[in-house]
Order: C-alpha cells, then sequence, then structure tokens
C-alpha cells in the first residue's frame, strides 16, 4: 500500500522544503492544499469550479469542496508511489474526513509527522524567508542563503519574492491560529499510533536525515 504521509507543524517549520526534499527522493508526490484547489480551477473541473464561484463571492472554499479536489487527484497514476500532504488536514473535523476518503480506497494515514518548533524563534524564521521567483525554491537570510548572493541555486533565475503575510505580527496571529485548531490533530494522530515527532529548530539537513529514516522505515 502506497504511504500516505502527513506533514504537520506551524507557518515556517519547513513543511514545503521538507516535502520537496521527500518527492525528490523517495519519488512521493507532495499535495498543497493552496495547489491543488489552483490547479482544479486552473482546469475547470467540476469540484474546481465550485471552489471558483466560493473564492469568487469572498467565501472559505468547504471542507467538502477540497475533499473532492483531493480525491480527484488521488486518482492520478502518479501518486502510486505515496503522497505528502502538506497544509491538509487542519482541524480535526478534516481529519475524520480525510480518515473516511482513505478507506474508500482501502487507504489510510501512515505517518503523520510532526515538526516541532519553538515559537519565539519561529518569528525570526518566517519573516527571514523568501523564494525564487521563477522556480519557487525556499531561502532564508539566514539559515539558507544561495551559494551565488542572488542567484537561484536551483534553476538561475535571479529575482526573488517575500510573501507579504511574513512579517512579525502576522506570523505571530498564525502561530496562535495553529495551537488553536491544528496542533490538536498531534493528539488525534498520537491516539492512533501513527504520529512521529521531530526537532524542526535545527539546521535543514538534520531535519531531512529524521524525516528520511521515518519515510525509510515505512516504505521498506
Amino acid at each position: 500500500m502506497a504511504p500516505v504521509i502527513i506533514l504537520l507543524g506551524p507557518p515556517g517549520a519547513g513543511k514545503g522544503t521538507q516535502a520537496r526534499i521527500l518527492e525528490e527522493n523517495f519519488g512521493l508526490i507532495q499535495l498543497s492544499t493552496g495547489d491543488l484547489l489552483r490547479a482544479a480551477v486552473s482546469a475547470g473541473t467540476p469540484s474546481g469550479l465550485a471552489a471558483k464561484a466560493v473564492m469568487a463571492a469572498g467565501a472559505l472554499v468547504s471542507d467538502e469542496i477540497v475533499l473532492a479536489i483531493l480525491k480527484d487527484r488521488m486518482r492520478q497514476p502518479d501518486v502510486a508511489k505515496g503522497i505528502i500532504l502538506d497544509g491538509f488536514p487542519r482541524t480535526a473535523g478534516q481529519a475524520a474526513a480525510l480518515d473516511q476518503l482513505l478507506a474508500e480506497t482501502g487507504q489510510k494515514i501512515t505517518a503523520a509527522i510532526s515538526l516541532e518548533v519553538d515559537d519565539a524563534a519561529m518569528v525570526g524564521r518566517v519573516a527571514g524567508r523568501h523564494s525564487c521567483a521563477a522556480c519557487g525554491e525556499g531561502y532564508h537570510d539566514q539559515f539558507k542563503r544561495p551559494a551565488r548572493a542572488g542567484v537561484c541555486d536551483k534553476c538561475g533565475g535571479t529575482e526573488f519574492k517575500r510573501r507579504a503575510d511574513d512579517n512579525a505580527e502576522t506570523v505571530r496571529d498564525r502561530l496562535a491560529a495553529y495551537h488553536a485548531q491544528t496542533a490538536p490533530l498531534i493528539a488525534y494522530y498520537d491516539s492512533k499510533g501513527v504520529l512521529e515527532r521531530i526537532d524542526a529548530m535545527g539546521a535543514i539537513a538534520d531535519i531531512r536525515q529524521s524525516l528520511g529514516q521515518i519515510v525509510t522505515g515505512i516504505t521498506a
């Protein structure tokens, strides 16, 4: 059975960076809620059109629509080796709905990996991050600089961008929201015996090694 891995952690914990590394090393497919929504809207699928109408009205896309889009994506052949869910589920209700969706195809969550961080340190970490405008490769003013200043290591691009909401005040608000809504998922998956914890305050390479050991164990 192909692994289904969930990455848990607050904004700036490195979920996106580590998911891309797992893609490269294990052939898993990262499924990010935001990317899935944009792709479904662009493709004009029934679920995508429903999401487009909701977003055009300024409302939040419902769990039902997100799950329908996820279900459509998981039917595609490139996910045969397994998936990494980044940004979903965010609540216990979404987690239960995801369990039900997976059960329909005889699947279940293989591991929920919690990237654990210190809130105070996260403010500085998030405020310093930026990405290549061309390929999306992530960087940080302190922790991950390009080998050549101003040049992306991955594609050679020379334009970089920062998210407008990557500032100290917004990060504190997002951390509070994470602890209120998403952190309870740690207890949820712990009760199911699939929770793994990783200290995500170290170097990217150390986190990569810890994640690699976990994924190797569940895909062997």
